[in-house]
């Protein structure tokens, strides 16, 4: 593989993070119809570079931004078998750089920063019908639990 590297983020590369944010939301717009038209954020990427319960990752060639994704350190449910578990969102690659292995670098990394902070859980969440993304959470050994699914009420 060539030299890419994963590393922290950081906040002088916000402005690159913040695009890649809105790139994601323009891919998963056609993917659900209650995203709000107007310009929105997902995450708080800076409180999140500055928190110690999450790690935002990037990848880079030379330079060169060309992957990102995060981890969150979330409360379990009452009825869970862990207390805590890492979340995983905020997981773009450039397009030209998709089908290299970045998702599986940057996965890794922020799996390993789950397992240093005590967590033994790591979850996500994805579109099932972005069948790509679903194939590459499946290659590196995320299995599918549950469908959330939706009615509006002025369903006929």
């Amino acid at each position: 593989m060539e030299n890419i590297q994963v590393r922290q983020a950081r906040l002088d590369e916000l402005p690159t993070l913040l695009q890649f944010e809105q790139n994601l939301i323009a891919a998963e717009r056609p993917l659900d119809d209650t995203l709000v038209s107007e310009t929105f954020n997902y995450y708080d990427l800076e409180k999140m570079i500055h928190s110690d319960e999450a790690e935002v990752l990037v990848a880079t060639l030379g330079d060169r931004l060309i992957a990102s994704g995060h981890a969150r350190i979330l409360e379990g449910k009452h009825y869970n078998s862990f207390a805590r578990y890492a979340f995983l969102g905020f997981m773009y690659t450039e397009p030209d750089m998709r089908g290299r292995g970045i998702n599986k670098l940057i996965i890794d990394a922020l799996v390993a920063w789950a397992g240093k902070k005590g967590l033994d859980e790591v979850r996500l969440q994805v579109y099932s019908d972005n069948t790509p993304a679903v194939a590459a959470y499946e290659k590196v050994g995320f299995k599918k639990m549950l469908t959330e699914m939706r009615l509006s009420t002025d369903h006929p």
